[in-house]
């Protein structure tokens, strides 16, 4: 009897003991499938807005239309604009690269920004590229560091440019016709309006001189923004993954065998019932 008991008991532990094994190797391999690459330490991503310090970037394509017997050449001026947020574990190589791919495609750093003690640095950078240029340079920068956002915008600007250039010609004939009054004779007081009226106009005609010159061929350029993050990959050691996997198992073991215990008891005490009744019967 003894010799059944003990090798009842052996088998027993042996089970429980396997049964703890196999929890064990599951929530192992479930965090090597799960968590499989090192991961990312805490960094802002989001793209620090430069914009309004910097000149605007259009660019000019060509459409012609065949309307009749003879093809119509209609220019579209358009603003296009890649947004790129990278972060990076070798902060001063792909800075190296960024600025390389810069030069290969001939764009114009047109704003710098770089922050941040060695181990948290960032880089902003506001380049303007040549159109043809433009989807090259966006494919080799968005190889570089681990990307956590990208996007292209692109905007139509042929109706801002013909209402600047309506607002330059309506401004110059008023120009014209107040210069040409000046010539007449008149009050002093007249003749001292008309002086700031027309200092006025030529103001606004400056102005409008500036944005038209955004728009001309020779500055033609798209507009790229890299933000550049340095940061840390965590690697997951052995060690760590081995302690999550036994903190795992000895609880849901545990409540397992809590579990188990109770369905047993309350089983034995329906078997102790069921008897009852039917002894009493």
């Amino acid at each position: 009897m003894k010799t059944f008991i003990k090798k009842r008991f052996k088998k027993t532990i042996a089970i429980l003991i396997s049964l703890f094994a196999v929890l064990f190797f599951f929530r192992l391999l479930y965090g090597y499938q799960t968590v499989t690459e090192p991961t990312i330490s805490n960094v802002v991503y989001d793209m620090v807005d430069f914009s309004s310090e910097n000149r605007k970037n259009y660019a000019t394509k060509k459409h012609l239309f065949n309307t009749g017997m003879t093809p119509v050449s209609v220019d579209q001026k358009y603003e296009k604009i890649a947004d790129i947020n990278t972060v990076s574990t070798k902060f001063n190589q792909e800075e190296k690269q960024i600025r390389t791919h810069v030069k290969e495609y001939e764009g114009l750093i047109q704003f710098e920004n770089k922050s941040g003690n060695e181990g948290h640095r960032r880089l902003n950078l506001i380049i303007g590229i040549p159109p043809e240029n433009f989807d090259s340079i966006y494919h080799n920068l968005i190889k570089i560091g681990r990307i956590q956002s990208k996007q292209i915008t692109k905007t139509d600007k042929t109706n801002e440019y013909k209402e600047l250039n309506a607002k330059k010609a309506s401004l110059e004939k008023v120009r014209s016709s107040l210069i040409e009054l000046k010539a007449k004779s008149g009050r002093i007081d007249e003749y001292m309006q008309l002086e700031n009226r027309i200092l006025e106009i030529e103001q606004q005609l400056q102005e409008l001189g500036v944005s038209l010159g955004n728009f001309d061929d020779e500055n033609e350029f798209c507009t790229v923004k890299v933000a550049l993050s340095e940061t840390k990959f965590i690697e997951i050691s052995l060690i760590h993954r081995v302690k999550v996997a036994l903190e795992w198992t000895l609880k849901y073991y545990a409540l397992s065998l809590i579990g188990l215990s109770f369905a047993i008891l309350l089983a034995y005490l329906l078997l102790l019932a069921v008897e009852k009744l039917r002894t009493n019967t």
